[in-house]
């Protein structure tokens, strides 16, 4: 049986739990509801919970410490569970995504984001699976770490939800259905 590390990106305290940068939590809260993943333990750097999909193990994680530098957290993880590249999926917010739109991929590079280039640092590789929520650029001149770390309102919000419950579905479709029916569904 497969197993799969599905680690959600974020930043841990309650003040940032309903923000852009969130997207990664709020996805894999979503799926340890679908996939059956009830206890939540500290482990490695990170929150973990396990759960199974169809045929499919999955480890669950929310990194806890914060975004920038949840490279340590997912490298333990990785070597903890014998994880590679081809089994690990990091869900993320991503500014070069329409607003409620989800793209997945395999490697690449990290586009600016920090939580990104962590990973890329610790793992030593681009290559492993990417659910990358779309959250669009920030309006006129405002910063975007401003953007990022605010909570959307109105139909933003609504897109905000709705690209986490497309996530959700995308991660379980490329866990089931693999990488190249999942883009043509959701890409």
């Amino acid at each position: 049986m497969a197993r799969f590390l599905i680690v959600g990106l974020g930043n841990p305290g309650e003040e940032y739990a309903q923000t852009r940068h969130n997207a990664g939590f709020r996805t894999v809260d979503l799926l340890a509801d679908e996939f059956g993943a009830r206890y939540w333990k500290n482990e490695c750097g990170a929150l973990t919970a396990k759960g199974a999909y169809r045929d499919v193990d999955v480890v669950l994680a929310k990194p806890q410490s914060f975004m920038n530098v949840s490279g340590g957290p997912v490298k333990k993880l990785c070597d903890t569970y014998g994880i590679d590249g081809e089994h690990l999926v990091i869900v993320h917010d991503e500014l070069d995504i329409d607003p409620g739109t989800v793209r997945v991929k395999f490697g690449g590079g990290h586009a600016g984001h920090n939580g990104l280039r962590s990973i890329c640092d610790k793992l030593g590789s681009r290559d492993w699976f990417r659910v990358r929520c779309g959250i669009g650029r920030p309006p006129g001149r405002m910063p975007v770490a401003d953007f990022v770390l605010s909570v959307p309102r109105r139909e933003a919000a609504e897109d905000f939800d709705y690209a986490i419950d497309r996530a959700a579905q995308a991660t379980c479709s490329l866990i089931t259905r693999g990488l190249e029916k999942t883009q043509q569904d959701f890409n």
